[in-house]
């Protein structure tokens, strides 16, 4: 009895154990309420008790698995370190290196060149074209083509009302003139010409009737019969002279031509291309194999001197390799650079840092100054014209910060107390 009731408090205990490592239960948020079926809740099955054998089997499995990632763990983690050492010892230097270098190259020069040259040539540009072109022109259209142009514009109007009062008088006397003058003697001169016109046009139909018949009888049909029986024949038969007079010209130019044409090639063409063919043509072949084998001996000969002058430097760089530069090196790093060393250990760092502490006091004692000189400007200032006055705020009848409306006052004209 006492066993069965040791071993029902163990497994019970066992429960509790693992409701409590299970944790409290999550709430969830309500959903919409959904009809579905009720189920039977499931009956739950009690935590079978973990026996000697589990545990026998969990250790060695443990020690198993431990021995094969360890080394993967330790290989993983050297190849971490060793990435991250070769990031911070050579590829970020790398690249930093290589970052200022192409500033050095590429982006200093041009901001270099944009600041200290390029800027203050354009400001300076900018000042001169200013002081010479601008300046000038503003004073010369202010002082003189201001002054000018009011001064014609006021002449121009006065000139201009002047011609208007005298146009309109002229235009006033004109237009009385024309009103009671000129229209009624334009009617009546008008009435007059009517007639006249009319006289003159009769007369003028029967004359020119009269001189059609005897134009076309005395001057047309005489001139018609001399044309077609007199003129046309005499031109026909001087086109037909003309005709043979031009063919017999240019039969004899072209006769002339070939003439000229055959002497000129039989006395100048002929012997120039004999002379061409002959003379020149054998005499350049002769010459240009002359120029040819002299280029390729002066091209030998360049080609020999380049040779002997590269041994001849060659030979002259070594002597002074060994008589100047090897010396001078050696001097360079035995003696030079350990006495640099010394001298910049014993005499360049302590000036450098003397330096440093004095351009540090000189420029404590500058702000000193600088402030001290600050103060009493402002002091003077306030002696001479006092304290300056603060500005006054406007009434609004709005209440100040530190006072704030209330239900029992008022700020309002009509229900203030």
């Amino acid at each position: 009895m006492d066993l069965e009731k040791h071993s029902r408090e163990g497994s019970e205990a066992r429960v509790d154990l693992h409701k409590r490592q299970a944790g409290p239960p999550v709430r969830r948020e309500p959903q919409a309420a959904v009809p579905r079926e009720p189920r039977p809740p499931a009956p739950r099955e009690p935590h079978a008790p973990e026996g000697c054998l589990a545990v026998a089997i969990r250790i060695p499995v443990r020690i198993i698995v431990l021995v094969l990632v360890v080394p993967v763990r330790m290989l993983w983690d050297a190849l971490v370190a060793t990435g991250r050492f070769l990031n911070d010892v050579l590829l970020r230097p790398l690249g930093r290196a290589l970052l200022w270098l192409g500033r050095a190259v590429f982006v200093w020069p041009f901001v270099g060149l944009w600041r200290y040259v390029v800027v203050p040539v354009g400001k300076a540009l900018g000042w001169l074209g200013n002081v010479l072109v601008v300046v000038p022109l503003v004073w010369f259209y202010r002082s003189v083509l201001s002054p000018v142009g009011h001064a014609i514009a006021w002449a121009a109007r006065g000139i201009g009302a002047g011609i208007g009062w005298g146009a309109r008088g002229v235009g006033a006397a004109l237009g009385w003139v024309y009103a009671y003058l000129l229209t009624p003697v334009g009617h009546a001169v008008t009435w007059v010409l009517k007639g006249l016109g009319a006289v003159l046009a009769a007369l003028g139909i029967g004359v020119w009737t009269v001189v059609s018949w005897l134009a076309t009888y005395l001057v047309v049909v005489p001139a018609v019969w001399l044309y077609t029986w007199v003129l046309a024949p005499v031109g026909r038969a001087v086109a037909w002279c003309g005709k043979g007079l031009v063919w017999l010209v240019s039969t004899a130019v072209t006769g002339i031509g070939v003439a000229l044409y055959w002497i000129a090639r039989i006395l100048l063409v002929l012997p120039a291309l004999a002379l061409w063919r002959w003379v020149l043509t054998p005499v350049g072949r002769v010459l240009a194999v002359i120029g040819r084998e002299v280029w390729d001996a002066l091209g030998h000969a360049w080609r020999i001197a380049g040779h002997i002058s590269l041994a001849v430097g060659r030979f002259l760089g070594t002597l002074l390799r060994w008589i100047f530069v090897e010396p001078v090196r050696w001097v360079y790093r035995s003696v030079l650079t350990p006495v640099g060393h010394l001298v910049r250990d014993t005499v360049l760092r302590p000036a450098a840092e003397a330096a440093r502490s004095v351009r540090r006091a000189t420029r404590q004692a500058v702000a000193a100054a600088r402030e001290s000189v600050r103060q009493a400007r402002a002091d003077f200032r306030r002696m001479l014209f006092g304290e300056p006055r603060r500005p006054r705020l406007a009434d609004r009848g709005e209440p100040s910060g530190h006072e704030a409306r209330t239900l029992g006052s008022s700020t309002t004209a009509l229900t203030k107390d």
